[in-house]
């Protein structure tokens, strides 16, 4: 292992962030704790003391071993993968290639149908947008829910402004849609249905086997956001019956600004690209592609198509830990989304008569977000939660946990303890609580209007 991939480990080790030996694929285990250096642990910022890091949905941290895989295409290997006429171009284009193949065999894909990107964000636009545009002389409807990233919606957005016809299908108070309502939809100048396979804030699966089946009966192709599914649960877009689907690096332990675009080849899918210049992938994405980040990309595939039972059973137990924890030890707390058909990883629930911002606030040594305002600086809650029909003040008091393969039971514990005296605290400032406390019914008080 490198020097930085040992000062990273270390890191892990010193935030408590390892909670299990880590093995590569012959078997040998990663190296033991090393003494730590008190330089070598960022133990504060510019913003105080480093809280623990509870928000995996938003970002995880780089796996070590995927650093070690990307250091040489840092340094030595530093050639353009689309110079054709010496080895520093053949050796990253190999590299890129190898990395293609990983991330397709994680999916079930042909490494010919992986297109990178920077992102799922881009991905999105890429599958809508290409898509819609493509097919539009003679197709010119998209159906996707409310509930999905905004990327997708304002896509969504930007066709209807061209002039296309969308239609975004509620979900039930699970976050669950509606096949029957979903079939409904469908006409026959539908081009596209885009429903994401696990939604970034409340957890929930939508059933992507059965969306796909009915897709393909019509001649519909089928477009899912599998951003916070794609290394975290088993994807295999054949038996999902995808015609594209969305990937992003960062969430399952690689690193930032890489992504794919998985784009099936039979029945083939045609999309319009949404960027001009070299015709790199096929045409579809131009741009330099960047090797160190593509054998990151690579590397994490590899590892979460390895480990995933393990870290599934692992991100359960602690889900189950924290949610029975701070249930059996308050009240008037609510779990958004549907309890089963879910990600169990993604854990966003209602503390009921408590801001969520000043929860927030008061958990400061826990790094959390609140389902209210998760994409402006706005007051108003989450159109996510207002979709699944969440009660207003329930909308303002939710917070999202993030669980992942490198949480432990202690910062499991820490985070319940810190939560359940944060909310006390909070509620004994409320008078709401305390109405409730007495046995009043508050939604039944006719508030004055000043």
């Amino acid at each position: 292992m490198s020097r930085l991939g040992v000062l990273l480990w270390r890191d892990l080790r010193a935030a408590g962030g390892l909670s299990r030996r880590l093995h590569d694929s012959v078997g040998r285990t990663a190296p033991p704790a090393l003494p730590l250096e008190r330089s070598e642990v960022p133990e504060s910022s510019n913003y105080g003391i480093r809280p623990l890091y509870m928000d995996v949905q938003a970002t995880t941290r780089l796996d070590p071993r995927v650093l070690d895989a990307m250091l040489p295409y840092l340094t030595s290997l530093y050639g353009n993968p689309h110079s054709r006429t010496h080895a520093y171009g053949w050796e990253t284009e190999e590299a890129v290639e190898a990395a293609r193949k990983q991330v397709a065999d994680l999916i079930g894909a042909d490494s010919r149908e992986i297109v990178f990107t920077s992102g799922a964000t881009e991905s999105n636009n890429m599958a809508i947008k290409g898509v819609a545009r493509f097919y539009k002389a003679k197709k010119s409807h998209v159906i996707t829910t409310q509930i999905e990233h905004k990327c997708v919606l304002d896509s969504c957005r930007a066709l209807e402004s061209e002039g296309m016809d969308i239609t975004y299908l509620p979900v039930g108070k699970n976050g669950i849609i509606n096949l029957e309502e979903l079939e409904s939809a469908m006409r026959p100048e539908t081009s596209l249905v885009s429903v994401m396979t696990v939604n970034n804030e409340i957890g929930v699966r939508q059933p992507v086997e059965e969306i796909g089946q009915m897709c393909r009966s019509r001649k519909i192709f089928f477009h899912t956001d599998a951003a916070q599914a794609v290394g975290k649960v088993p994807v295999d877009v054949n038996a999902m019956t995808v015609d594209l689907m969305s990937i992003s690096g960062h969430k399952f332990y690689g690193p930032k600004g890489i992504g794919a675009l998985y784009v099936r080849r039979r029945p083939r899918v045609r999309l319009e690209p949404i960027m001009s210049g070299g015709g790199q992938e096929r045409g579809m994405r131009s741009g330099t592609l960047p090797a160190p980040l593509l054998v990151g990309l690579g590397a994490a595939c590899e590892l979460a198509g390895r480990e995933m039972e393990y870290d599934h059973a692992h991100v359960s137990a602690m889900s189950e830990r924290l949610v029975k924890g701070l249930t059996s030890r308050l009240d008037h707390v609510v779990r958004n989304g549907d309890e089963r058909q879910t990600y169990p990883g993604c854990v966003n629930l209602s503390f009921a008569y408590v801001e969520g911002e000043s929860l927030l606030m008061a958990m400061k040594d826990v790094a959390l977000s609140s389902g209210s305002a998760c994409t402006s600086a706005s007051l108003e809650p989450s159109y996510v939660l207002r979709a699944v029909g969440a009660d207003e003040d329930l909308a303002h008091s939710s917070i999202r946990f993030g669980i992942g393969r490198f949480t432990t039971e202690e910062e499991v514990d820490f985070t319940m303890d810190r939560c359940v005296a944060s909310v006390n605290h909070l509620r004994e400032m409320s008078p709401l609580y305390e109405m409730v406390k007495e046995g009043i019914d508050i939604k039944s008080i006719q508030w004055s209007q000043h």
